[in-house]
């Protein structure tokens, strides 16, 4: 896909996210994405372009950068930047994770909060699209260090943010530990135990079952939709799932329950593959237990080969599920899976497949599952936990994961609907942009000129 795809009425508006955004290559690119569905939606809606929706909703509402001090272990003192895009609440407070990486920038959390607002409505969960995070690296620090980071940077976050107002959560680089400590901090601060202002929360103080699992588990539930209108299942399946994080591993587990094999996973030093299947417990172990890197996979299991640098999406597979981070399947990668055999592509990442990927996938016309859809799971279960919360309640595992699955079975029904309904049978992409922004565009249409 490209921008020329972009229908004539809705170019200008994309060109003028290009002048005023410039730079923000991943948010241009996300903005587009959407754009090249919305022809048809503007013919049957033009109150939408008369009221300039696609415009309020392409510029953010807020805007928050502000620098993060901390000390390191050996009292060298350290500046990095924090982020928080408060996009769209047409729908609900703001929501949407939080990513400590080096990469990050302000055009990877305006990509990210854009993406947000769309896969937040596809849940119909009162929610609306937020993104935050900094350029800070979790490797390699202590706790201790991780600790005073993530203390520093909620010193300044707290005033922005709430339960009724604005609700991170975790992504890349933030999970149950660096959470606590912002959490801590901000009761703190405010002096308020206000449980649903931050979700991905610990067990014993407020989080939900589930919610670990929930993005991977979430995308593999909607992959299964998906075989299924096929007539088709994971049964026998052999599965690719790049990554070894939060997303990667609960993508293999449930794969696997479902009856699939996964034989490769991956980190940004290489892949492992085991052509038996992989050991989930043992993956658990290294990377949530140990924070070790994959290649000591190999190390335990003599049969599982370990590549340097490897490109997963080499290996031959019928499902694939990328589960890493944005644009790591490109063109040239999607022609081999597809001429490997791949039939399913399910994105637990957000936008992990390039354009020109993404064109190859539809033309092949496998079952590909865009992340706005197929990776809700994760948001949807944060909103689950929202929920508990308001209660003062807590769901057991069983109760929880059913909501979920019923909530991505929902997700797959409204995508496939919507895109047969425009005309786009099959097409995910079509079905997943097009109901996600009808929902919140109708909501702007009733707030008035805000």
């Amino acid at each position: 896909m490209s921008p020329q795809l972009i229908d004539e009425r809705l170019a200008g508006i994309y060109q003028d996210v290009l002048k005023r955004n410039p730079g923000e290559v991943e948010f241009h690119q996300a903005v587009a994405e959407v754009l090249e569905s919305l022809g048809p939606v503007v013919t049957k809606h033009p109150e939408y372009l008369e009221r300039k929706i696609i415009e309020r909703i392409a510029e953010p509402e807020r805007q928050i950068i502000f620098r993060v001090p901390w000390q390191d272990d050996k009292g060298q003192v350290h500046i990095n930047r924090g982020f928080r895009v408060e996009f769209n609440s047409a729908l609900g407070p703001y929501k949407g994770g939080l990513r400590f990486h080096p990469s990050v920038y302000l055009g990877i959390i305006k990509f990210l909060g854009f993406e947000q607002i769309f896969k937040n409505s596809l849940t119909g969960m009162p929610i609306g699209g937020g993104k935050g995070g900094s350029d800070f690296d979790p490797k390699g620090k202590t706790d201790d260090e991780v600790m005073r980071f993530c203390q520093s940077f909620m010193t300044e976050l707290y005033r922005h943010i709430g339960e009724h107002t604005d609700v991170p959560a975790g992504d890349i680089g933030v999970g149950g530990r660096e959470i606590g400590y912002m959490f801590g901090q901000y009761k703190r601060i405010t002096n308020r135990w206000e449980a649903g202002v931050l979700t991905g929360k610990g067990l014993k103080f407020g989080g939900s079952l589930v919610r670990p699992e929930a993005t991977g588990y979430g995308a593999t539930y909607f992959i299964n939709e998906a075989l299924k209108v096929r007539k088709d299942s994971f049964d026998g399946k052999t599965c690719l799932v790049s990554g070894s994080g939060n997303v990667a591993i609960y993508t293999i587990e449930k794969i696997h329950q479902l009856g699939g094999k996964c034989i490769a996973c991956s980190d940004s030093n290489g892949v492992i593959i085991h052509e038996k299947g992989l050991d989930v417990e043992l993956i658990k172990q290294l990377k949530e237990v140990e924070r070790r890197r994959i290649a000591d996979y190999a190390t335990y299991h003599k049969d599982a080969k370990y590549i340097a640098n490897g490109n997963i999406w080499d290996i031959p597979c019928q499902v694939a599920m990328p589960s890493a981070t944005q644009n790591e399947i490109n063109g040239k990668d999607a022609k081999t899976l597809v001429k490997n055999g791949c039939i399913a592509v399910g994105e637990g990442a957000n936008m992990p497949t390039t354009p020109e990927g993404i064109k190859v996938f539809l033309e092949a016309q496998i079952a590909y599952g865009p992340g706005k859809a197929a990776n809700a799971g994760g948001v949807a279960t944060s909103a689950l936990e929202m929920q508990q919360n308001a209660q003062r309640d807590s769901w057991s595992f069983e109760e929880t994961e059913k909501k979920l699955e019923k909530i991505m079975v929902g997700i797959h029904k409204l995508c496939y609907e919507t895109a047969e309904e425009y005309g786009d049978k099959g097409n995910y992409v079509t079905g997943a942009n097009i109901a996600g922004f009808i929902k919140v565009a109708d909501a702007m249409v009733a707030h008035g000129l805000v």
